[in-house]
């Protein structure tokens, strides 16, 4: 009989090695595994690296135990080691050692899982042995895999090196007869399966928060440590957006910026708290749930000019609404903006801005109410425009867009709906989408005046005849010039010194594309300051030349509008475009018209005409 080789020194102290990699992995340092180097060399075949031995705890026992045991007659290095032990240790907690499967294709596919999973997110070298000529990419799940096999039998040789054990033979072994694994068993390794991912989910965040910021330093088990963690490994919804910001506890730091609570500033990616409020763990993750969905929802950019501390208070009610709904947290204090009565969480937060400053009353009682900020402050710090980046890759803006919709993506599909509001998940969808360019909504409002001019057969003039039936007269197809000079509309411009030359020149050129592109003959175009200056019908290639603008005083546009609705030439189901700045007198049209405004600017009365914002360039 043969002497079986004692095991060689230099790889068992590489397997230890493995085993030191193994505890400094995110991931696999929070897996339980026993792994030992096997006695008998006889036990593995000479291409086996490592195989799962299913056994019997005891023989009055039920209970069954996995380990892994290593060939330590392979030469390995540390790395290689290590990468080997955790496909095993993948096996064991994607429950893949099956008693009833036993077969090779089984074996297989449960290897191509775990080396997909494995090269996702690396750990160790993978040894060339046990490395495929191209990826599998068969499947994410077992069925599928499975499946994959079944189409195409070419594939079982072609990833058979993928098993731990060698081709052809299983990796799992089993002694003695165990049972089918239970649902308990089951579900306990996915669990823990799943809490070792979020856990190292939510270190690698810190790790390279860390590195982005050596100067701040966050304390991983204060309250708000632990609800941006619970946030990102436990709510999906604003787990993207959680991992983004940076929790700033400093008392000089809220002191100097007047903050109450809580705030937050989208562009720096911080939210603030301040660790003299009396800080519980239920209302730390109400606040940050708070300031979170501030950035999502873009309450900032959609402020579009109006006051910034009512606004705040608008998107207060609506937040602060859906907060309780959706049982986040408890509100840190009771005299927050919160009034189930009044129904403004099925608002949008332009609606309840609309409401408070239509009501003089309203206004006045909400100018001392509290924010996360304090009374009478906005808690959404923002010291520049909306518009302000415009750097290379993506914008804060589409960034904090896709978080958001991502998160609730990833909420429906693993919870469902459950208690988030309809009225959150509809204004999260359609804030995913881009608005429409202000040029497109303007050409899509006036398509509604000027359809295509429909062309008409004649005999009046005379046509092309065809060579093969010269004497057969045909019709010619005209386009009656009398729809054609119907087709115009006005546009008033506000000439007055605060319009500048650039935003002008923007508009008109606009203008003066679309009615080109519509056949449409003329415009005619009012100048409008203090007086009226009449420029007339005016060609659409005329006004992408030089204007003369004339005025460039105040501004009263209601004389300008008057008389483009009593001129006699110009027609009267014809529509009329007023461009201006929104610092104008009250407005009293009869006509179909619409407003062209540079972005933010806001009229000083209410209307049911469409307002296209003007984008201003940076």
């Amino acid at each position: 009989m043969k002497k079986s080789r004692t095991q060689p020194k230099e790889n068992l102290q590489a397997i230890a090695g493995a085993a030191e990699i193994l505890k400094a992995h995110p991931l696999f340092a929070r897996l339980e595994m026993s792994c030992t180097a096997a006695k008998a060399e006889s036990d593995f075949a000479t291409n086996a690296f490592a195989r799962l031995v299913i056994a019997r705890w005891a023989t009055w026992s039920g209970e069954f135990s996995c380990r892994v045991e290593l060939n330590a007659w392979r030469r390995l290095s540390p790395p290689e080691w290590a990468n080997v032990i955790a496909q095993a240790t993948l096996h064991h907690y994607f429950c893949h050692p099956d008693p009833e499967n036993r077969d090779q294709v089984y074996s297989t596919a449960c290897s191509v899982l775990a080396y997909d999973f494995l090269e996702t997110i690396g750990c160790g070298l993978r040894p060339s042995e046990l490395q495929p000529a191209q990826p599998p990419r068969l499947g994410h799940d077992l069925p599928t895999v499975l499946r994959a096999f079944e189409r195409d039998q070419s594939l079982l040789s072609q990833f058979d090196c993928l098993n731990l054990n060698g081709p052809g033979a299983s990796p799992f072994v089993f002694d003695g007869e165990p049972p089918p694994i239970s649902p308990k068993d089951r579900r306990q390794r996915e669990e823990a399966l799943a809490a070792a991912i979020r856990a190292s989910v939510v270190q690698a965040i810190d790790k390279a928060g860390a590195a982005a910021s050596h100067a701040i330093r966050r304390n991983p088990n204060s309250f708000a440590g632990r609800a941006r963690s619970w946030f990102i490994a436990s709510y999906p919804l604003l787990a993207s957006l959680a991992a983004g910001f940076e929790i700033i506890e400093d008392e000089a730091i809220c002191k100097s910026l007047d903050i109450s609570i809580a705030a937050v500033d989208s562009e720096l990616c911080r939210i603030y708290i301040n660790p003299l409020f009396a800080w519980t763990y239920e209302s730390m993750k109400f606040a940050i749930a708070h300031e979170l969905l501030h950035v999502g929802l873009r309450h900032e950019p959609r402020r579009q000019g109006r006051d910034p501390y009512l606004w705040n208070v608008a998107c207060d009610y609506v937040i602060n609404g859906w907060l309780v709904t959706m049982g986040i947290g408890t509100i840190p204090t009771g005299d927050l903006l919160l009034d189930p009565e009044l129904g403004f969480e099925r608002e949008s937060a332009e609606a309840i801005y609309d409401r408070i400053v239509s009501d003089l009353r309203t206004m006045r009682r909400l100018a001392k109410a509290r924010t996360m900020a304090g009374k009478g402050l906005p808690d959404m710090i923002s010291k520049r425009p909306a518009a302000w980046w415009n750097g290379p890759g993506v914008d804060l803006d589409e960034f904090y867009r896709r978080s958001l919709y991502d998160g609730l993506d990833l909420q429906l599909s693993r919870t469902g709906r459950g208690l988030l509001p309809g009225e959150l998940v509809e204004e999260i969808r359609a804030l995913h989408h881009r608005p429409i360019p202000w040029d497109v909504a303007l050409s899509q409002w006036l398509d509604n005046f000027f359809p295509p001019i429909e062309a008409k057969r004649s005999f009046m003039r005379a046509s092309r005849r065809q060579s093969s039936a010269p004497d057969i007269p045909r019709p010619v197809w005209l386009r009656p010039e009398e729809q054609r000079k119907a087709r115009t509309f006005g546009a008033v411009l506000d000439t007055s010194g605060s319009m500048s030359p650039r935003l002008l020149a923007r508009a008109l050129g606009a203008i003066a594309s679309y009615a080109e592109s519509r056949d449409v003959p003329y415009v005619r175009v009012m100048q409008c300051d203090a007086g009226v200056h009449d420029m007339g019908y005016v060609a659409p290639e005329t006004l992408m030349g030089r204007v003369e603008v004339k005025g460039r005083g105040g501004t009263i546009l209601q004389p300008a509008v008057d008389r483009l609705q009593s001129v006699d030439d110009f027609p009267r189901d014809a529509p009329f475009l007023i461009i201006t700045d929104g610092s104008c007198d009250v407005l009293t049209v009869r006509r179909e018209h619409a407003y062209l405004m540079p972005e933010g600017c806001r009229l000083p009365f209410q209307t049911a005409a469409p307002r296209f914002a003007l984008e201003t360039e940076s």
